[in-house]
């Protein structure tokens, strides 16, 4: 498995008027644990697009368990347990203090930036996650 953790601090913005954390606002946290992800496997998304390639989210889901409120530390973690093919799932772990407060996955598409089509993942990619996991 390839894991990573980081944290952000829930903005008032991110809240309702009751200073819960809107539903919507925990596929942001997704999307910051994975771009941690990718760039702590020393393969940012950046250099993904130098490449000519993008990751489009095909599928997305949360399973909510409690909430978060303004100004709240959420820890969140990401990690894959798959080699990708043309599609990869990445799982997430939001966490508030030691309280679980939801879990899910996205999985993405590989795609070529230039025809916007799908594609295999960049064997680079593919050889960096095989390692992770072996580990």
């Amino acid at each position: 498995m390839v894991s990573a953790e980081t944290t952000l601090r829930v903005l008032y913005a991110q809240t309702d008027v009751m200073g819960i954390m809107n539903n919507v606002r925990y596929f942001e946290f997704f999307e910051a644990g994975r771009n941690n992800l990718m760039r702590e496997m020393g393969y940012a998304y950046t250099e993904l697009e130098k490449e000519g390639y993008g990751l489009s989210v095909v599928e997305s889901y949360c399973k909510y368990i409690s909430t978060a409120k303004y100004d709240d530390v959420v820890r969140i973690k990401a990690f894959m347990d798959e080699v990708p093919g043309v599609k990869v799932k990445i799982h997430y772990e939001l966490f508030v203090e030691e309280r679980l407060i939801a879990k899910g996955y996205t999985i993405l598409g590989f795609i070529n930036l230039k025809t916007i089509r799908p594609t295999r993942p960049p064997e680079k990619f593919v050889e960096l996650v095989k390692s992770h996991i072996k580990k």
